[in-house]
């Protein structure tokens, strides 16, 4: 038989939706906006730091970072976030949510500001420097992830939670816009004032010396929304369930929680004893049979999930390039100065987020307490799967001239479905179905699993989507399959993506204690149903 349920945890579950519940999705979601701009921004000036630091005057194209340091500037913040994502979704289950939730916040804030103060004697020891301190930056994010979560699937109520989570998620569209804009302003007032030639007609010339400014100032910009909301993570109370179920101290989450909802909260001991008890199913740990009977299909389906999605949405610059180049929103790279290079970089990356990105995350936000996470994440997953193959199979009339709007129009509509679907959902999902004491740990490993996808869907398919033809390669790259058959690949990791949604179970309207068996007997625990 399913027991009562601890007071102070209903109280959460049934409030209406008031302003803490805001306060809680602008102080996790200005979290989430810094991590999308930090982990984003260094795509925009990754071809300026090549036309400065490796710059060769007899070249008859500007500098460019070699794959292997390209490949190193952009991967390790994604290195850092996949360690961050174990350690402190780990370490937010031990020490508690709020403690660790400020030292994620410090260290991207610290690692913001020294990224941008890279410095070295030689091009490659300002590189190194960026390096190890865009690790740190990766470091710190990654926590963001299970804590921010988990934090807020704890403090919302049942009805509107998938809303509240998703709201948090989305604040990493406007990071991203975010990055864009700031690029964008940054690169536009260095132009007005530094005014430069284009490549080829003065090699260069063309890099004016105070460009080195201009990357730093973007990198650093990203501490300044982090900075801000310290204070505000550092006055939350801890989650009522964390305080409750995992420190075992339901006055002390009463206490809490009476303050937040501006309600009297009575608790009965008897019933509280009943819920906290040490049973076999209310204590089992990560590595445990009893975890693997009741999670074990879980943890394989979120994980897997995000994995995929991952491998498919950062592998998106396998074909910017193409679009930009082919609609001319960035001209061949020595018909511009480096900074006017930067600012059509930024324009194309923004009107992108601002057309594919961002839309998508509201939608999830608007419909997924209507619909539920299964349906998002299912209809998410078989259209990727649909605009890829209708990418890959006529590429080459989509790549030849008359076409390309239609294009941007399918690789549009694949991004949108990809955050009104699983890109959105596989983050909301896992901070609602484990157990408190366990929550916020699975988040990071699931998250984790998601970031190596990213590292394959990035860096693999770089290398991967070359030409087949060795004459047609970019510069340093060995052939690959060709992007025709890359988008082949990455249908097929949707379509899988499709098999393992069918793991991960519907938690639209029910608590979290429902969803983890935290409220039942072992021998309901023992009845339970498989994922849907």
């Amino acid at each position: 038989m399913a027991r009562d349920q601890i007071q102070v945890l209903n109280a959460l579950d049934v409030a209406k939706t008031q302003w803490y519940h805001f306060t809680a999705i602008i102080i996790a979601g200005m979290g989430f906006f810094t991590d999308a701009y930090d982990l984003f921004c260094i795509s925009l000036v990754t071809k300026l730091l090549g036309r400065i630091y490796y710059f060769h005057p007899d070249s008859d194209t500007p500098g460019t970072l070699p794959p292997n340091i390209s490949a190193a500037v952009n991967g390790v913040a994604f290195c850092g976030t996949l360690s961050g994502q174990l350690f402190f979704g780990w370490l937010g289950d031990k020490m508690g949510r709020k403690k660790v939730y400020g030292m994620t916040l410090m260290l991207m804030v610290i690692c913001s500001v020294a990224s941008g103060l890279s410095f070295g004697h030689t091009p490659n020891g300002v590189i190194a420097t960026l390096c190890f301190f865009r690790f740190w930056l990766g470091f710190g994010i990654g926590g963001d992830y299970p804590l921010s979560a988990t934090i807020m699937s704890e403090y919302a109520n049942k009805k509107t939670r998938g809303a509240f989570i998703a709201a948090v998620f989305a604040m990493q569209g406007f990071g991203i816009l975010a990055g864009g804009m700031v690029a964008i302003i940054i690169s536009a007032a260095f132009k007005s004032k530094f005014d430069a030639p284009p490549y080829s007609v003065d090699r260069a010339g063309s890099t004016v010396p105070q460009a080195d400014f201009v990357w730093r100032i973007i990198l650093m910009f990203g501490a300044l929304p982090a900075a801000l909301t310290y204070y505000w993570r550092m006055k939350m109370p801890e989650t009522a369930r964390y305080t409750a179920l995992v420190a075992k101290n339901t006055k002390q989450a009463t206490a809490d929680m009476s303050k937040v909802l501006q309600v009297e909260i009575e608790e009965d001991e008897s019933k509280v004893e009943h819920m906290t008890g040490t049973e076999a199913n209310n204590s089992f740990g990560l590595f445990s049979r009893e975890f693997l009977r009741h999670h074990g299909l879980h943890l394989l389906g979120t994980t897997s999930c995000w994995f995929l999605l991952d491998i498919a949405f950062y592998s998106q610059n396998l074909f910017q390039k193409d679009i930009f180049s082919a609609i001319n929103w960035i001209p061949k790279a020595n018909t511009m100065s480096a900074l006017d290079e930067l600012y059509k970089i930024a324009r194309a990356q923004t009107l992108i987020a601002l057309c594919g990105t961002v839309p998508g995350y509201w939608f999830t936000v608007a419909l997924i307490d209507v619909i539920g996470r299964f349906s998002i994440q299912l209809i998410g997953f078989v259209m990727m799967t649909a605009f890829m193959l209708g990418l890959a199979i006529p590429y080459h009339h989509w790549t030849t001239k008359g076409n390309h709007i239609g294009f941007v129009v399918m690789y549009t509509f694949t991004f949108f479905f990809a955050n009104f679907g699983p890109n959105s959902t596989t983050f909301i999902v896992p901070a609602e179905i484990f157990p408190a004491r366990l929550r916020s740990t699975c988040h990071g490993i699931s998250a984790a699993a998601g970031k190596a996808g990213a590292i394959i869907g990035s860096f693999g398919f770089l290398y991967a989507a070359q030409n087949q033809d060795k004459t047609k390669t970019d510069h340093g790259y060995p052939p690959g399959i060709g992007v025709r058959n890359s988008l082949f690949v990455l249908a097929a990791c949707n379509l899988l993506g499709v098999f393992f949604t069918f793991l991960v179970p519907e938690s639209n309207g029910k608590s979290l204690e429902e969803m983890s068996g935290e409220h039942e007997d072992e021998t309901d625990a023992n009845n339970r149903t498989v994922p849907v």
